[in-house]
């Protein structure tokens, strides 16, 4: 059985860092994804390196700088289920980021290969697109934080709630070829939110051959690696499902290919 599925740590480790994923520990070439804790007061500093960063304020508010910019006192939200836009700092490669909470702050930080292309850049909750994508079950809100639409270098971010009973990331899709203009190559990370928390998702990964055929019960706190292949959605009745979605690749574009058994629940 492949490993699909990135635990949370029990305890932040000294950093404030709860949830980390490279590409050397996911077996892939571009997308990292880390979660930090941190109690207010609490500080985290890092350097870009050759990465450029989106650092995204699940909950809670925080001061940011970078080498150039600071903004004081961003967050909105003490809950993802509050439902409104995050607010988000783009940082390119070659620059750093400074973020001290004020309050109880989930941080995550979305990373991928960066060329020092564009300056660092606040992007407030009024600059993420806002859309309800699908109908019936398969209705979900979508924040688009870093859409292909808005400058980065490789990074693509996206922030999506499935209602109990309902469906996302569906009908099943997946972008693991770069085959444009019909398909992209981008490498992903699912991160999960779960209200309440005792409940679950359910994430299907899998390959038209079926060579990865993954069916995934996944929990609160926890993130998902889709290397390849399709990849649903399910929240079972009772229970909200929050996630981050990081996706990168060799070419910052999302195209998608449905798969053909079930192409035909896209609207005409």
């Amino acid at each position: 059985m492949v490993n699909l599925i990135v635990p949370a740590s029990a305890a932040p480790d000294q950093d404030g860092r709860v949830l980390a994923v490279t590409p050397e520990s996911a077996g892939w070439e571009y997308v990292g994804f880390e979660v930090f804790r941190l109690a207010a007061g609490e500080t985290l500093q890092r350097d870009t390196g050759e990465q450029e960063a989106c650092l995204v304020l699940l909950s809670g508010k925080a001061d940011v700088s970078t080498n150039e910019e600071r903004w004081n006192e961003i967050g909105s939200r003490m809950s993802v289920f509050e439902k409104i836009p995050p607010y988000s700092v783009y940082v390119p490669s070659g620059d750093a980021y400074n973020v001290t909470a004020l309050t109880d702050l989930e941080l995550a930080i979305c990373l991928a290969p960066g060329q020092a292309e564009h300056p660092a850049r606040l992007i407030a909750p009024h600059n993420v697109g806002v859309e309800n994508r699908g109908n019936g079950n398969m209705a979900r809100l979508v924040h688009n934080i870093l859409p292909e639409s808005q400058p980065a270098d490789s990074l693509l971010v996206v922030e999506v709630f499935t209602p109990g009973g309902h469906w996302s990331s569906y009908p099943p899709h997946k972008h693991d070829r770069d085959a444009l203009p019909t398909e992209s190559l981008l490498e992903e990370t699912y991160y999960y939110h779960i209200q309440p928390e005792k409940g679950f998702a359910i994430q299907r990964v899998y390959t038209d051959d079926r060579s990865l055929d993954e069916t995934l019960a996944v929990r609160d706190g926890q993130a998902v690696l889709v290397p390849e292949g399709y990849h649903p959605v399910s929240a079972p009745p009772g229970y909200e499902v929050y996630y981050l979605n990081v996706m990168a690749g060799p070419k910052r574009t999302w195209k998608f290919h449905n798969d053909p058994d079930h192409d035909w629940l896209m609207p005409r």
